[in-house]
C-alpha cells in the first residue's frame, strides 16, 4: 500500500475520492433509471468541483508552511496532490467511459439523441443559427488576452469557456451563458428527439465566423475565505468583505478539453497564470452539474418514482405538537416520514401566547422557507427569540447572513458565527408558560433546519420535554449567549466538552465486558470517520473482541479486515437516492444497549472544534425503530459497497433476499403509517 493510505490510516482525502467513485459506480448502475443515473453525472462533477475549491486549496495552502508545523498538519502534500492527481484522472477517464459508451447510447435507445456540432442536419443547423442570433449572440462575454502576457485573461471561478487561438499572439476565450439552459432541444414533430448542448451551437457559429475550433476550459478557484483574526472586531462583517474573494482566489484546478493543441495549452498557462500541476485533461464538455436540469423531451418515465414523505402516525393524531410531545418522545426520521411537524412546531410557537422563548441553531438555511418565516414571525409577535447562525457555512454564507438581518429586523436576537469553533448542532429549545409555570421542549436532530434537504438527505430528528436533557440542552445556548463558559450535563453528550471522553468511555465499557467473559458490540453509523484518537480505540476495542460495525457513507481513515489490528471491524456504505446523512451511534452494554442520535462524525473538527450536540433515545418504541432502521441498512446487499483495506468499493453480495435499504425503510414506515 503507498504511504498516504497504509495499514493503520487511509489518508482522508484519498478516501473522500473513493467516495466519489462510489457516485461514478451509480452513473454505471443499470438498475437505476436513466435519468438517476444522468443525475449522478451532475452529482460526480458537483462534488470534484467542490473538493477541488476546498480540500486541494487546503492542502497548497499547508505547502506553504515552514516544514515542522507541515508535518503536523499533514504528511507530504506533494505526494499526496500528486495521488490525487491520479486517481482524478483515473475517475475523470472512467466518468467519459460512462458517459460517452453507455449513458448516451442509453439515451438512444430511448429516441434521445444527444448530438454535438458535426452531426447537426442542414435544418438544425439553420435551427442552431437561429438561436445563435436570437438568444445567445447578445449573451456571450469574450476575452482575447495576449499570448505573452501572463494573467492576461481572468477566468471567472466554475463558468464554463470555449478557448482558442486567434493566432501565435492572440487568444481568445468565450463564457457560456450560464443563464440560459445548458440544453437545447431541437423542434421535432415525431417521437424522436435531438439535444444538444449550447457549447456545440456556439462551436458551429464561431467557426462559422471566423474559422477556429474551439475547446473547452473551466477554472476552480480556492474558496477559503481566510479570514486573519475571528476574534476581533466584528465577524459577521468580515466574513461579508472576504466573499468576493472566492470569485478571484488561487486557481486550484483547470479542466481541459484533452483535444487541444499542445501550443493552446501552453499559452493558456501563460495568459491564466497556471501550472501543469493545475490542469486536469478532460472531457469535450465541463461542468456536468448543468446535468441535473437535463431535459426529456419524452413522455417516458425515466427517474424514480418519487417517494412523498409519509404522514408521522402518532404526531399525525394530535391538533398541536406540543400536545404530541407531551404524550411521548417523538422521533422523526426524514425524507421517509415529512418534515411538517417540525415546521408546524416553530409555527405554532410563534403564534401560541403561551410561547415566551425560543432559541435555535441554524446552520445551512433555505433561500425560501416556512420554518424561517415562523421564526421572523415568533420574534414579530414579541417572544424572546435567540437565533444563533452559523455564518461560517461554507457556500451558503451570504444566504445566512441575508436570513439573520430578517430575523434581526423582527426583532429577535441574532448571534453569528463563535470565533474560532464552528457550531454545528441542529437543536431547538422552547419555553411555554403552562399552568403558571415554564416547561420547557427541544428538539435534537442529525440534519439541519432546511425544508429542501429534508427531502434529500436521511435523518433523525428527535422531540422530547424530557427535564434533563431539556436543561442541559438550555446550557448550550446560555454558552452561546455568553452566559456560561462550559455547559454541564450528562445525558447529553456536548462537543468539545464532553462528547470525546463520553463516547470512549462507553467504547471503553464495551471492552471491559468482552474482559469479563461477556459479548462487547458496537454499531456506528456516520458520514466520516477519521479521527485518529477513535480510531486508535476502536483497533483496541477489535483486539480485544468487540464486534464492531460501521455504515460510513464517505471519508473513512479506519483500515478494516487486518489482522491484530481491525480484524473484528466490518464496514460498508450505502449510496442511494437519498444522501445517508444521520448519525446513530449504538453500544451493546451487556444488553441494556445505549443509543445516541446526534450531529457529530468522529472527525476531530466535530469532536473538538465544533458545538456539536448528541442525545440519548430513552424512549422504547423510538428505540425500536432507530434499531430496525440500523438493522435493514446493515442487511443491504443491493446498494452497499463494501469498506476493505484498498476501498475498491466492490458491492455487497450473499445469497440472502435482497435488500435495497432505503425502499426497505420507505416500506417500513409506510406500514406504521397505515397500521
Amino acid at each position: 500500500m503507498s504511504k498516504l493510505y497504509n495499514s493503520k490510516y487511509y489518508h482522508r482525502d484519498l478516501s473522500w475520492l473513493r467516495f466519489n467513485h462510489r457516485v461514478l459506480q451509480e452513473i454505471r448502475d443499470k438498475n437505476n433509471p436513466l435519468y438517476e443515473r444522468i443525475k449522478f453525472l451532475a452529482i460526480f462533477s458537483s462534488n470534484l468541483d467542490e473538493f477541488f475549491k476546498v480540500r486541494v486549496s487546503d492542502i497548497r495552502q499547508v505547502k506553504d508552511l515552514e516544514k515542522p508545523l507541515r508535518k503536523k498538519l499533514v504528511t507530504q502534500p506533494n505526494k499526496v496532490l500528486e495521488e490525487i492527481k491520479k486517481q482524478v484522472n483515473s475517475q475523470q477517464k472512467e466518468f467519459g467511459d460512462a458517459f460517452y459508451n453507455e449513458i448516451i447510447p442509453d439515451l438512444k435507445a430511448e429516441n434521445i439523441h444527444l448530438i454535438d456540432y458535426n452531426a447537426f442536419s442542414s435544418e438544425q443547423k439553420k435551427q442552431a443559427e437561429d438561436y445563435y442570433q436570437t438568444v445567445l449572440k447578445d449573451n456571450i462575454d469574450t476575452q482575447t488576452g495576449e499570448a505573452t502576457l501572463k494573467d492576461s485573461i481572468f477566468a471567472k471561478n466554475e463558468a464554463s469557456y470555449l478557448a482558442c487561438l486567434k493566432d501565435d499572439s492572440l487568444i481568445e476565450m468565450v463564457e457560456i451563458p450560464s443563464k440560459e439552459s445548458r440544453f437545447y432541444v431541437f423542434p421535432s414533430d415525431n417521437d424522436t428527439f435531438y439535444i444538444t448542448f449550447i457549447d456545440d451551437i456556439l462551436k458551429h457559429n464561431l467557426f462559422k465566423e471566423n474559422s477556429n475550433i474551439y475547446y473547452a476550459l473551466k477554472l476552480s478557484r480556492d474558496a477559503e475565505l481566510y479570514i486573519e483574526d475571528e476574534f476581533s472586531g466584528n465577524l459577521m462583517q468580515k466574513i461579508k468583505d472576504a466573499l468576493p474573494k472566492r470569485e478571484t482566489g488561487q486557481a486550484t484546478r483547470v479542466l481541459i478539453d484533452s483535444n487541444a493543441p499542445k501550443n493552446l495549452l501552453a499559452v493558456l498557462k501563460k495568459t491564466l497564470d497556471i501550472y501543469n500541476t493545475d490542469i486536469i485533461l478532460g472531457g469535450v464538455y465541463h461542468n456536468f452539474k448543468d446535468f441535473f436540469r437535463f431535459p426529456n423531451p419524452t413522455n417516458k418515465q425515466l427517474s424514480n418514482t418519487v417517494l412523498e414523505p409519509l404522514p408521522h402516525k402518532l404526531l399525525s393524531e394530535y391538533d398541536s405538537v406540543f400536545k404530541a410531545i407531551d404524550a411521548k418522545d417523538q422521533l422523526i426520521h426524514y425524507p421517509y416520514q415529512s418534515f411538517e411537524p417540525v415546521i408546524k412546531l416553530l409555527e405554532e410557537a410563534a403564534d401560541d401566547p403561551k410561547v415566551k422563548t425560543i432559541k435555535m441553531t441554524l446552520y445551512r438555511l433555505a433561500k425560501t422557507s416556512r420554518l424561517n418565516t415562523a421564526i421572523a414571525k415568533a420574534a414579530k409577535n414579541g417572544k424572546k427569540v435567540v437565533v444563533f447562525i452559523e455564518a461560517k457555512a461554507r457556500f451558503d454564507e451570504d444566504n445566512n447572513l441575508k436570513w439573520g438581518k430578517i430575523f434581526s429586523e423582527n426583532g429577535a436576537k441574532v448571534i453569528y458565527s463563535y470565533p474560532g469553533i464552528k457550531v454545528h448542532s441542529k437543536i431547538l429549545y422552547i419555553e411555554r408558560e403552562v399552568e403558571g409555570e415554564l416547561k420547557a421542549y427541544s428538539y435534537i436532530a442529525t440534519g439541519n433546519f432546511n425544508e429542501k434537504t429534508a427531502k434529500l438527505y436521511t435523518d433523525f430528528g428527535l422531540m422530547t420535554q424530557n427535564k434533563k436533557m431539556c436543561k442541559e440542552l438550555n446550557r448550550v445556548f446560555l454558552v452561546l449567549e455568553g452566559v456560561l463558559i462550559v455547559p454541564k450535563a450528562k445525558r447529553l453528550l456536548i462537543s468539545p466538552f464532553t462528547s470525546r471522553h463520553m463516547f470512549s468511555r462507553l467504547v471503553e465499557n464495551e471492552i471491559a465486558l468482552v474482559h469479563a467473559g461477556k459479548e462487547g458490540a458496537i454499531i456506528l453509523k456516520m458520514n466520516s470517520l477519521q479521527d485518529k484518537k477513535m480510531i486508535q480505540l476502536l483497533y483496541k476495542a477489535s483486539n480485544a473482541g468487540v464486534k464492531i460495525r460501521l455504515l460510513i457513507r464517505g471519508i473513512c481513515s479506519l483500515v478494516p479486515g487486518i489482522k491484530d489490528q481491525s480484524d473484528n471491524i466490518t464496514i460498508t456504505s450505502i449510496l442511494d437516492r437519498f444522501l445517508e446523512h444521520g448519525r446513530v451511534y449504538l453500544f451493546g452494554n451487556d444488553g441494556d444497549a445505549k443509543l445516541y442520535i446526534g450531529s457529530a462524525d468522529w472527525m476531530t473538527r466535530n469532536l473538538s472544534h465544533r458545538i456539536e450536540v448528541i442525545a440519548p433515545v430513552l424512549d422504547p418504541d423510538n428505540y425500536r425503530i432507530v434499531k430496525d432502521v440500523l438493522d435493514i441498512q446493515l442487511a443491504d446487499n443491493v446498494k452497499a459497497r463494501i469498506i476493505d483495506p484498498e476501498q475498491k468499493n466492490d458491492y455487497v453480495t450473499n445469497n440472502n433476499p435482497l435488500v435495497q435499504s432505503q425502499l426497505a425503510t420507505y416500506a417500513y414506515f409506510k406500514k406504521i403509517s397505515d397500521n
